[in-house]
């Protein structure tokens, strides 16, 4: 376990949340108020259809609740205009969606540098570790792939599927986002590719000071974490 819940910053704080995906059902988040501090570890677990990758969802700045309050780096994402909360993701969240989202005709690499090409702040974060960006995506793609290497300028659509998620957490992680965000990131790694992704994780958001929420089936890594939250309790706050 990390070191971090020393640190009491509020980085998102959801407050009396809900959602559904149809106008009168009933809501599958109903939350009180959740904080999640800076520089914070979270684990989150529930049973499949509880809602966790809605939370993400919704932290993250992608859909919308009907009511509530979601706070993140002190922006109140439900106050903002569509371009204000796409920049506020686009410069400081970094995403490892379930079904990856990269784009298939476009190379690794340019995968990977695409959230610097889209955010000033990732690009400078990037150029000021590394160099230049592509230094900075070979970093993290040489990290991911400790034995067999593929040509980082093949196109995606050629890698097979446990390639593809290593080529998302390289691009969720490029230009040190103050949040990562993880849905279900090592699902489709076998257990070298699996064990190498934990280790790059974990040493990126301690050396960028990054808040991680990260949502896994497999309880063997709630050890490594701050906090575990199950989502059960997440929907009993507001009871």
């Amino acid at each position: 376990m990390t070191s971090n819940t020393t640190l009491a910053t509020p980085l998102v704080r959801l407050t009396d949340v809900e959602f559904s995906w149809q106008a009168n059902a009933k809501p599958s988040i109903h939350s009180g108020q959740l904080t999640i501090n800076q520089q914070e570890h979270v684990f989150i677990q529930g049973a499949s259809g509880s809602g966790k990758s809605t939370l993400l969802n919704i932290i993250g700045g992608i859909v919308t609740p009907r009511k509530g309050h979601v706070e993140v780096l002190g922006h109140d994402l439900l106050r903002l205009k569509k371009i204000p909360r796409d920049r506020v993701r686009a410069d400081h969240i970094g995403f490892i969606f379930q079904q990856f989202n990269l784009i298939p005709y476009l190379s690794i690499i340019e995968n990977v540098i695409l959230p610097c090409r889209f955010s000033k702040v990732r690009e400078r974060n990037a150029i000021q570790r590394s160099g230049t960006v592509r230094e900075e995506a070979l970093y993290l793609l040489n990290r991911l792939y400790s034995t067999s290497t593929p040509d980082f300028n093949k196109p995606a659509r050629e890698l097979s599927v446990g390639q593809q998620q290593r080529i998302a957490a390289a691009r969720a992680l490029i230009g040190q986002p103050q949040l990562i965000i993880a849905d279900e990131p090592t699902s489709s790694l076998d257990y070298d590719a699996r064990e190498a992704f934990l280790d790059l994780l974990f040493d990126e958001v301690r050396a960028s000071g990054s808040t991680l929420l990260y949502v896994s089936h497999d309880p063997s890594h709630k050890h490594l974490f701050d906090r575990v939250i199950d989502m059960s309790s997440i929907n009993s706050l507001s009871s």
